[in-house]
């Protein structure tokens, strides 16, 4: 290799590590996470988290509760009589789904509280956040891959590193939306190219900082490129282009690939469970986006 070749090698990598780095650093300047959240958070990892810890968790916070009890209340449960209680709603809601729509409501109001440049769209970001969280954990259910449970927070989270590019590389980010939009390739080709990493890195490296379980930082880390059709990166990758056909983008902009939900959810295995899933994906999605 000549010396102008190195010279540009090492160019490359100072400038990867320099957007790498700037781009972590803009996890201070996103809303703190409430009391609730860090706790909901860490009980991901708790096997032995109880309703009672949970319902507990949730009453301390007055919006949360609200959301809780709107939401079992809402026709998806169809109840004949009205639920008052939160720890009567637990029950109703179960131990996961009760986490799954805390963790949505605390980190869209955390998300949505901050201030963003001209052209990204908070409430498209958490439509399709939460879009793409029912998918992947309805994907992950029926295929049992291995750490189920942390499907729909991998979904959930899957794209924050592309609110550290927007908030820590705001002008780096604009470029490659310019790109991406004269046709240069796919979003993860224009950020590579540009940046020399890709949102799905930045999120993986900022899950880990969270303190997320490994198994759901891996995922996020490898959803563009699962390396087996039969992992949780794969149905959280599933899910995210999923959503895209189905309308709901994760900015108005972005544009989804040439295909079906239905042929998305064939690529793995799931033909005949298709109607079904997106069935019920769109019940649920519905149910939570009257929250936003």
């Amino acid at each position: 290799m000549g010396r102008a070749d190195k010279t540009t090698v090492t160019a490359t990598l100072s400038s990867t590590a320099s957007c790498r780095e700037r781009a972590l650093k803009s996890i201070s300047r996103l809303p703190p996470f409430s009391p609730v959240l860090n706790k909901l958070i860490a009980s991901l990892a708790d096997d032995n988290v109880s309703f009672g810890d949970l319902a507990a968790l949730v009453e301390k916070d007055t919006v949360l509760a609200g959301n809780v009890l709107r939401l079992v209340n809402s026709a998806l449960y169809a109840r004949r009589g009205t639920v008052n209680s939160v720890r009567h709603a637990v029950s109703i809601l179960g131990l996961a789904k009760l986490r799954n729509a805390a963790m949505t409501w605390s980190v869209a109001r955390m998300w949505s509280s901050h201030k963003y440049p001209q052209g990204w769209s908070a409430s498209h970001f958490n439509l399709h956040s939460v879009a793409a969280a029912v998918l992947s954990d309805l994907l992950a259910i029926e295929t049992k891959v291995e750490y189920a449970e942390g499907a729909f927070a991998a979904g959930l989270l899957q794209n924050v590193g592309m609110l550290l590019e927007v908030t820590g590389l705001p002008d780096e980010f604009a470029e490659v939306r310019k790109l991406y939009l004269d046709g240069r390739g796919s979003w993860v080709d224009c950020e590579r190219n540009l940046l020399g990493l890709d949102h799905a890195e930045l999120s993986a490296e900022t899950l880990k900082q969270w303190n997320l379980p490994a198994p759901i930082v891996a995922a996020v880390r490898a959803h563009h490129t699962p390396a087996d059709p039969m992992t949780l990166a794969c149905m959280v990758q599933t899910a995210d282009l999923a959503v895209e056909v189905l309308g709901v983008p994760v900015q108005e902009w972005h544009k989804p690939i040439d295909s079906s939900a239905e042929e998305l959810l064939a690529a793995i295995g799931l033909a005949d469970q298709a109607e079904s899933i997106l069935l019920n994906f769109r019940a649920e999605y519905e149910a939570l986006r009257e929250f936003f």
